[in-house]
């Protein structure tokens, strides 16, 4: 049985907004009540429309935002509450690959010096021992020595998400948190950067945190999935259990929308009515239920309870789930 690396409990984060003139400020309720756990050497994906609050929770796993509640375990330790001059050991251990492989890279570094910044913070080896360092990493991920000393703008997408990865690497961090890292790819150059990151999970003992908006994707690489609405979890489990037997009906309309390769198949398309409810005013009671095709009357009043679905670690936020 392998340990558990990541556990999440209880996370919330909400924000302060300007709500028009005076001065008067409103709080958008971004995360709302997450708890998951990932075990070491594995691969948890995070799943859900935009704005769901997916990429929020990423960013307060790997402290970049402070949590307004809850607790975040990495390795045995809770980091939730701790100040930033308290996080550098952690960091270590935790690294992200960031959606927009050329925003995320300082223009004015050599790849050299963006990938071995993070020696430079956290290590006292000298300059040429990082440079071999960073040489050596690039290599890994697919890319040569000479390409250390070229800027950002040299390279494609592909590339400079390669550079990115490199960079989360070279610490040889214990968990990694990927947000969005193949959406701003081609379709093409999407596999050859999934096909690496399982490599390297495979090489170096990886357990990853895997955001995304694309099922496809999700299915690829995922060890269990957990679908967002609205800044909370509404069902987890095994990716097999997730595709083969979904149970929430948002997860139900998901995976409805997943194209088939076969022309001569059909699937029941699942639309949903309305827009995705906003988060300073989210609805009463279950989130989903001014868009559920199924909801009740209870559904409008209480939030429903996190049961237990098909198997003992499927779980499922539904009135309909019979406990």
């Amino acid at each position: 049985m392998s340990n558990t690396l990541l556990k999440v409990s209880g996370l919330r984060k909400s924000f302060s907004i300007p709500d028009g003139m005076f001065g008067k400020k409103k709080l958008l309720k971004a995360v709302h009540d997450v708890s998951f756990l990932i075990p070491e050497g594995k691969t948890f994906s995070l799943v859900g429309e935009s704005g769901c609050g997916k990429s929020t929770t990423g960013r307060l796993i790997s402290r970049l935002i402070a949590p307004s509640e809850g607790e975040i375990w990495i390795d045995g330790e809770e980091i939730s509450q701790r100040k930033e001059s308290q996080l550098k050991a952690m960091r270590k251990k935790v690294q992200m690959i960031f959606q927009d492989p050329y925003a995320s890279l300082n223009p004015r570094m050599k790849v050299r010096d963006i990938v071995g910044e993070p020696l430079a913070i956290h290590t006292k080896l000298s300059k040429a021992e990082r440079n071999k360092q960073v040489s050596e990493i690039l290599e890994v991920v697919g890319l040569s020595e000479y390409h250390a000393h070229r800027y950002a703008h040299e390279f494609s997408g592909g590339q400079r998400q390669r550079i990115g990865i490199a960079r989360a690497l070279i610490m040889k961090p214990k968990l990694i948190i990927a947000d969005e890292p193949v959406s701003a790819l081609d379709v093409s150059i999407q596999s050859q950067i999934l096909n690496l990151l399982k490599d390297l999970q495979a090489e170096f003992q990886l357990t990853y945190l895997f955001i995304s908006h694309d099922l496809s994707v999700v299915e690829h690489i995922s060890d269990h999935i957990g679908v967002m609405y609205l800044g909370t979890i509404v069902e987890s489990g095994p990716k097999e259990e997730i595709f083969s037997n979904p149970q929430h009906p948002y997860t139900k309309a998901l995976l409805s929308s997943i194209p088939i390769p076969d022309p001569r198949l059909r699937r029941e398309r699942i639309i949903l009515q309305g827009d995705l409810p906003s988060p300073v005013n989210p609805p009463t009671g279950c989130r989903f239920h001014t868009r559920c095709p199924v909801a009740m009357d209870i559904c409008k009043v209480m939030e429903p309870p996190v049961k237990k679905g098909p198997t003992a670690d499927h779980f499922v936020a539904c009135h309909l789930i019979e406990s």
